[in-house]
C-alpha cells in the first residue's frame, strides 16, 4: 500500500490546469461555522465536479467488542435518511424503535447463559423477525443510488480503512447543489434502516474476502501478529463475533461520536465558483450542530522485542508476508521508506522484481508497501511474495533479506535515486490530471496529516533523500527483532519456518 505523494510541480505541469499557479495558490480553504473543513479548487475546462467527504474515523478508532463498526456504518450510510429511502418515516421510526427494544431484550436474555429462558428467546426472536418484515414495507431500496444515477453521477462509492472513511462521487457541474442537499441530509439525518439485514451482508462480505480467501486469511493473521496492542491489528471488517453482535443503537452512538462536522473534510474540484458554493455549504452543512471532539487513540504499540512468526494452513498455493515496524507519516524517516519502497518494487526494473522474478525466477510476484495498514499511526513496511513452484516461501524469504541487506551495505546509486524521484513525479502527474484524483488526495492528507500541504512537504523531503539515508534507515529498521513473518502453508505440505538473514 503505497502512500500518495504530490509534488507542487506535478500540478503545474498537468495539461488540464489553467495556468502555472502553484497548488498552494489554487486551493481555497474554508471552515464552516460548525468546524467542518472544505478544500476547493476551481477547474473550468470540463463541466464536471469531483466531490469527496472524508471522516477521520476508521478501524483504528474501534476497540475490542465493536471492531468492524466503522465499515458497517459505511454500509448503513447508503440506506437513506428521514426523507430518502422511506415511504413514511414517522411510522417507520416507531417500528425501528420497537425492533431495538426487542433486540435488547433478546441480548439481555442471552447474557444469562445456561439460565436463559429458551421459550422466551424463541418468542422474542419471532417478534424480532415480524417487526423487521413490517419495517421493510416502508423501505424504498437504493433511493440514494437512483437519485444520483438519474442526475448523471459517476463513481458513487465509499471505502473504509484504518484511518479514514471516504465517500466519493463525480457529478455534472450543474448538479452540485443537489449533492450539497443530499449529502448534508445524509450527514445530519442517518437512519439505521434494515440494520440487521445489512449486518448479515457484511458478515457474508467477510466470509468471501477473508474466510474463503487464503490471501485474506493470511493478511488478517499477519496484521494481528504484527500489532499486539494498537488497533491497527484488528481487521477493518471486524472480528466475526464482534460484527455479529453489533446493534443499531451501538452503531448510531458510534456515528454521533465520530462523524461530527469538526471530524469531517469536504473536497470539491472542478467547474464551479467558490464564492457561489460557500454560502450553499454554510446553509446546508453549516446548520448541522457541532459535536465534541471524538476520543483520541491513546494506545501506542510497544517496541517489538523479537521476531514474530505465524502460519496459515490452507488448500492454496504458498504465500509470504514480511513486515517491519516503522514510524508514522510525520516522522523524518518516513520519506526514506517511500524511496525504499520504490527502489524495491516500483516497476519491472525495481530490485526485487529484477532479482526474484526475472533473474532467479523463484517468485511469480513480489511487492512492497510503505504504509501498512495505515499511515496516521506507526505502521509497517511490508514485503509480500508468491513463490513460483517448486520454489518455497523459505527461498523467497531468504532472497528478500538478501536484497534488504544490499540496501544496508551498498545503498542505491545516484542514478537509481534520480530515477525513483522521476517515476514518483510522473505517477503523480498522471493521477492528478483528473479532478477526482486531486480531490481524493487533498481530502486524504487533510484527514491523516491534518494539513493537505503535507503533499508538498513530503515531495520536498523525498527529493532530499540520499543513499546514506537509505542505508541508515535500512540498518535501523530492517532487523530480525523488528520483523513479523507470516506464511501461507499448503495443507499437507511440510514448510520450514525459520527465516535467516538480517
Amino acid at each position: 500500500m503505497k502512500k500518495w505523494f504530490f509534488p507542487v510541480v506535478a500540478f503545474i505541469l498537468i495539461p488540464i490546469t489553467v495556468s502555472a499557479q502553484s497548488l498552494a495558490d489554487r486551493v481555497v480553504e474554508h471552515t464552516l461555522s460548525n468546524g467542518l473543513r472544505v478544500l476547493m479548487v476551481e477547474r473550468h475546462q470540463v463541466p464536471t465536479v469531483a466531490l469527496r467527504i472524508i471522516y477521520r474515523v476508521g478501524g483504528a478508532n474501534e476497540v475490542n467488542g465493536n471492531t468492524g463498526i466503522a465499515h458497517l456504518y459505511e454500509h448503513m450510510a447508503f440506506k437513506g435518511t428521514k426523507t430518502i429511502g422511506t415511504k413514511n418515516y414517522a411510522e417507520e421510526k416507531l417500528i425501528l424503535e420497537r425492533i431495538e427494544t426487542v433486540y435488547d431484550a433478546m441480548e439481555s436474555e442471552k447474557r444469562k447463559g445456561i439460565d436463559a429462558d429458551q421459550e422466551r428467546l424463541t418468542e422474542l426472536a419471532a417478534q424480532f423477525e415480524s417487526l423487521q418484515n413490517e419495517a421493510r414495507a416502508f423501505v424504498i431500496p437504493n433511493e440514494f443510488g437512483e437519485i444520483y444515477d438519474r442526475n448523471g453521477a459517476v463513481g458513487f462509492n465509499a471505502s473504509t480503512g484504518k484511518d479514514v472513511t471516504n465517500y466519493m462521487v463525480n457529478f455534472p457541474a450543474n448538479r452540485l447543489p443537489l449533492w450539497i442537499a443530499v449529502e448534508s441530509d445524509r450527514m445530519a439525518n442517518p437512519v439505521m434502516r434494515e440494520f440487521y439485514k445489512e449486518r448479515d451482508v457484511v458478515m457474508e462480505e467477510r466470509r468471501r474476502s477473508v474466510e474463503s480467501n487464503p490471501g485474506g486469511k493470511l493478511y488478517e493473521t499477519f496484521i494481528a501478529t504484527a500489532f499486539a496492542a494498537h488497533p491497527y491489528g484488528n481487521p477493518v471488517l471486524g472480528w466475526p463475533s464482534d460484527v455479529s453482535n453489533l446493534s443499531a443503537s451501538e452503531t448510531s452512538a458510534f456515528f454521533k461520536t465520530y462523524y461530527g462536522p469538526s471530524n469531517t473534510i469536504i473536497a470539491i474540484v472542478g467547474d464551479f465558483k467558490v464564492d457561489e458554493v460557500i454560502p450553499q455549504l454554510e446553509n446546508a452543512f453549516g446548520k448541522i450542530p457541532s459535536a465534541p471532539p471524538p476520543p483520541l487513540v491513546k494506545t501506542i504499540e510497544p517496541p517489538q522485542r523479537g521476531e514474530r512468526r505465524a502460519e496459515v494452513v490452507d488448500d492454496a498455493n504458498p504465500q509470504l508476508m514480511i513486515g517491519f515496524h516503522k514510524p508514522d507519516l510525520h516522522h523524518p524517516d518516513d520519506p526514506v521508506f517511500d524511496v525504499i519502497d520504490s527502489l524495491l518494487s516500483m516497476g519491472r526494473t525495481s530490485r526485487l522484481y529484477k532479482k526474484l522474478v526475472v533473474e532467479k525466477k523463484i517468485v511469480v510476484s513480489v511487492s512492497s508497501g510503505a504504509g501498512t495498514p495505515g499511515a496516521r499511526f506507526p505502521n509497517l513496511f511490508m514485503v509480500s511474495a508468491t513463490p513460483r513452484a517448486p520454489h518455497t516461501t523459505e527461498e523467497a524469504e531468504a532472497a528478500i533479506y538478501e536484497e534488504l541487506n544490499r540496501l544496508k551495505e551498498e545503498g542505491p546509486t545516484q542514478k537509481e535515486l534520480d530515477k525513483v524521484i522521476t517515476n514518483i513525479d510522473a505517477s503523480l502527474i498522471r493521477s492528478l490530471q483528473s479532478n477526482s484524483g486531486l480531490a481524493g488526495r487533498l481530502s486524504y492528507f487533510e484527514a491523516v496529516a491534518d494539513d493537505w500541504r503535507y503533499t508538498m512537504r513530503n515531495r520536498d523531503a523525498i527529493a532530499k533523500v540520499t543513499a546514506e539515508d537509505v542505508k541508515r534507515v535500512a540498518k535501523a529498521y530492517f532487523t530480525k527483532k523488528n520483523r513479523t513473518v507470516a506464511t501461507l502453508v499448503q495443507q499437507g505440505a511440510s514448510e520450514v519456518t525459520e527465516g535467516g538473514g538480517l
